[in-house]
């Protein structure tokens, strides 16, 4: 059965929080109604990110929220995180599937062929980006565009998470052009006020009628 996704997938980032308690910040986005967050921590060594992750998924559970942990199966499974996220240069998915057995597995495309190829593996979603550009993550890749999420929407029918330069300004057009979720960072760790950043966010979402998604119904 296809995994079902939430129209906003939420990105917590140790390195983006701008001095911010990591701690403060996970309430405020759990509180606000986010349903799938991901747990990126690129510069932290492996005993640090799995303290953090242990942190994190007692607090997501507890607000019955889906915790996937950026790049790191071994620390997925470690804190009983829902899923992992891997990007292509990451462990191979088939690999990280003897890992995990049934639990989530995303894996980071950019080209219609790396969509397919996901697909083929067998990846429970797929992220494809970056859509806008982003200065949250240097992916060596350029912006893909509205009209690239669009062909990798015909291309595959595996649910696509959207990401790089999303906000509360242009989310609308990435789930018009087929995107089941979009992935926000800084639009929503930047915010001098994150409830009322993600209830701005779900309020585009919810204004959406039943044939604005690429002619998918409008699921909230």
């Amino acid at each position: 059965m296809s995994l079902s996704l939430p129209p906003l997938y939420a990105i917590l980032d140790p390195e983006q929080i701008r001095g911010r308690a990591i701690e403060d910040l996970l309430g405020e986005i759990l509180r606000a109604g986010v349903k799938m967050l991901q747990l990126r921590a690129k510069s932290l060594a492996a005993h640090e990110f799995l303290a953090l992750a242990q942190r994190v998924r007692r607090e997501t559970a507890a607000h019955d929220c889906r915790l996937i942990v950026n790049d790191r199966a071994d620390i997925a499974m470690a804190c009983n995180a829902d899923g992992a996220h891997l990007g292509q240069d990451d462990l191979p998915l088939q690999a990280g599937r003897k890992l995990m057995g049934n639990k989530i597995i995303g894996i980071s495309t950019h080209d219609i062929e790396q969509a397919k190829q996901a697909q083929r593996d067998g990846a429970d979603y797929i992220g494809f980006g970056p859509m806008f550009g982003t200065q949250t993550k240097d992916t060596g890749y350029s912006a893909r565009g509205i009209d690239m999420l669009k062909e990798i929407r015909k291309a595959v029918g595996v649910p696509i998470v959207a990401i790089g330069g999303i906000n509360e300004y242009n989310v609308r057009q990435v789930w018009q052009a087929g995107a089941d979720s979009a992935a926000i960072i800084s639009d929503i760790l930047g915010s001098k006020n994150i409830t009322a950043k993600i209830d701005a966010i779900f309020t585009q979402f919810r204004s959406l009628d039943g044939t604005d998604r690429a002619g998918r119904p409008a699921n909230s």
